[in-house]
């Protein structure tokens, strides 16, 4: 490197924070020491500005032993690269020693970055302090100060400081505006936030990119999509085309809101997305059950070289765990691992709850006892993957273990209630079901939701108790739900309770008159009470009403295919096989005892149709497929959109034990797992 003047030297080291390149800055420091005989004090400054924000303080604090006089500007460096690199009390142990050692005073630019570690903290007493110190040093007219001491408040919970002072400012400038929008947000007050943003449009301010996407995230909040449609429709009109930002901010926006088209619109109007851009489609996709929509996306993302960060993995194990597609979250998992993100607590979390929904509760539990650490949604997605399956003991066993553990112990949320009842009701654990629901307020401090009362619905019809489930919904302090009434309406389906049920149908219709899936369940419940009559005038009055029915079915992945079965289905290219295996199956389980249950046939047909068409449920035509071309030793996984039925249940536990091999069912309720004649279920489900 040829000589440098000073001013030079004081680029180049300026360059290596701007480019992030350690390399770049020390070699710029050795020339300097080279070529100087002495360091002067603003390239000791400059250096010491570049090792903090390259987060490499052994070198920067060396340097500042080695400056006789450091003055505001060192120390400033030195707190604000603490900052910048997360490393809060480094920051206000320098300013510790700047005040008590050199007495040195801050200035306007050390002020903000000690109320932002203040905030990060959240430590509101040393905000004050800092205040206070701002006010006697006749710092707090000054719009940066004010603004980061406004936005300290605001973050350490002293909403009506912060809103005394936002009151009190000479000037405000937009980052003061967008502090007080995007922190009413965070606070969860998103109508606060509107607020704002229209005083600061009456006060003559321009928005910027920070404006919109915190205004968005309001309409996001609270799912206000005409409010966020006129502020897309303000950005067009206003001729300056958004930057990626904001398009991101929409693409969240019509996502949480349930627009995934126009998230999509959007989305393929941005030039150059990033990978933020990618990750919020692929979340949008997700939030709105386009799973698959959301994998095709992310494999375009790779094709266009993005690098899969935490964010964007457990996204795309979010997307897996919702079309239950085991091997596609195994690849997934594999693509975490080789981009050394397998250890984010997010990840980790998504893993586990992938593995539990796809089937495989095994790998869920050895992914969650590998985890590092472990925060509330790990011990939900454990906790929640064992309710699936049907494991009370072990859910219970977790939900101990999580909210006993000493130092490590986590507190429930409302959804960690919500499975551990979901468990306990899936095994018939109904005493323990009442111990969890009767302590919810008293030891944990969450008032029961209508989610908790469902389950308690669904916990008593489950095990027969059917009548006092009933007694239990009269007595509830709040109104029942669509899911209290249809908990009911199952139980009183499977427990063989007519009148019952059609007092629950009554109430549900009140409630949602055009849901398809109550009036199946009141027709089916009628048809296998014999009441065929009053079951076909159920399904006219669904016809005469408009109300359509969508199809029941099952799917089996087999050579990274997806096969898709109706009942009855016969447009399969295999078909004939797939009858062959059928009927094969049909001898073999009536020589081992087997008799249909043609209760759950729907139509008053004669019993010798009744056992045909009960015989030819998509289930069963599903796991005829994977017979005939899944290799022996391999588990067959199915996955049906309903319920399974009663004798396709009765007919598997059959063929487990005639062809030797794993059966994982995944209804829309919890997993089967049969094997040797006998369902993990214990027939309880």
């Amino acid at each position: 490197m040829p000589f440098l003047q000073p001013n030079a030297l004081a680029t180049l080291v300026e360059s290596a924070v701007s480019t992030h390149s350690p390399r770049l800055g020390r070699a710029t420091h050795a020339q300097i020491i080279k070529t100087l005989l002495s360091l002067p004090p603003f390239l000791s400054n400059h250096l010491i500005n570049m090792y903090s924000k390259l987060d490499l303080p052994t070198p920067a604090l060396t340097l500042l032993s080695q400056n006789p006089n450091p003055n505001v500007v060192t120390f400033t460096a030195l707190i604000a690269g603490s900052v910048q690199n997360g490393h809060f009390p480094s920051a206000f142990l320098h300013f510790s020693t700047m005040r008590r050692v050199n007495s040195v005073q801050p200035n306007d630019f050390t002020f903000p970055c000690l109320f932002k570690a203040s905030a990060a903290l959240r430590i509101p007493v040393t905000g004050k302090q800092l205040h206070a110190l701002a006010v006697k040093l006749s710092f707090s007219s000054d719009v940066f100060v004010a603004c980061s001491a406004f936005d300290m408040y605001s973050k350490t919970g002293l909403r009506e400081d912060a809103l005394k002072m936002f009151d009190e400012m000479p000037q405000r400038n937009i980052a003061t505006w967008n502090a007080l929008i995007s922190n009413s947000v965070l606070a969860g007050r998103s109508f606060d936030a509107v607020r704002a943003f229209i005083s600061f449009r009456r006060a003559g301010g321009e928005p910027n990119s920070i404006t919109f996407c915190a205004f968005l995230n309001a309409c996001a909040d609270s799912t206000d999509l005409r409010l966020g449609c006129q502020l897309h429709g303000f950005i067009i009109r206003s001729g300056s085309e958004p930057d990626v930002s904001v398009g991101n901010g929409l693409i969240d926006f019509y996502g949480k809101c349930h627009r995934v088209d126009s998230a999509a619109m959007v989305f393929d109007g941005i030039v150059k997305p990033n990978s933020v851009s990618w990750c919020s489609m692929i979340a949008a996709y997700v939030q709105n059950d386009e799973e698959e929509k959301a994998l095709v996306t992310f494999l375009n993302a790779r094709k266009e070289g993005l690098e899969p960060t935490d964010f964007i993995v457990s996204s795309v194990l979010s997307a897996c765990a919702g079309i239950a597609g085991l091997e596609l979250g195994r690849g997934v998992h594999g693509l975490a691992v080789k981009s050394c993100v397998e250890e984010n607590i997010y990840v980790g979390s998504a893993l586990v709850d992938m593995y539990g929904k796809c089937g495989s509760i095994r790998d869920s539990e050895q992914v969650f006892d590998e985890m590092p650490e472990r925060n509330l949604i790990t011990w939900n997605a454990m906790i929640g993957g064992y309710a699936h399956h049907g494991h009370a003991d072990l859910a219970l066993a977790s939900f101990q273990e999580m909210t006993c553990g000493g130092n490590c112990a986590v507190l429930p949320s409302y959804v960690t209630l919500v499975c551990v009842l979901s468990a306990c009701s899936r095994a018939g654990a109904v005493e323990e079901g009442m111990r969890v629901f009767g302590g919810m307020k008293v030891q944990y401090g969450i008032e029961p939701g209508a989610e908790h009362y469902a389950c308690m619905v669904d916990l008593l019809g489950r095990a027969g108790m059917v009548e006092r489930a009933y007694e239990f919904i009269k007595e509830m302090p709040i109104r029942p739900t669509v899911s209290v009434w249809g908990a009911l309406l199952g139980a009183c389906r499977v427990h063989g309770k007519p009148q019952l049920g059609q007092i629950a149908a009554a109430n549900l219709f009140e409630l949602d008159r055009h849901d398809s899936g109550n009036h199946v369940l009141l027709s089916n419940m009628l048809s296998a009470a014999g009441r065929w009559e009053e079951a076909t005038e159920v399904r006219k009055e669904m016809k005469d009403v408009g109300i359509k029915k969508g199809p029941g079915c099952s799917w089996i992945t087999v050579k990274n295919a997806v096969h898709v079965f109706q009942a009855k289905d016969t447009s399969h290219e295999m078909n004939i096989e797939i009858q062959a295996m059928l009927a094969k199956l049909r001898r073999e389980m009536k020589a081992a005892g087997y008799v249909p249950n043609t209760n759950f046939a729907l139509y008053d047909l004669e019993e010798e149709e009744k056992e045909t068409e009960v015989l030819f449920h998509s289930e069963k035509l599903a796991l005829a497929l994977g017979l005939i071309c899944i290799p022996p030793g391999i588990p067959i996984r199915i996955t049906k959109n309903l319920r399974v039925c009663g004798d396709c249940h009765s007919a598997i536990k059959f063929i487990s034990g005639i062809v030797g091999r794993e059966i994982i069912v995944r209804d829309n309720n919890r997993f089967h797992h049969f094997r040797d004649n006998q369902c993990s279920c214990r027939d309880y489900w």
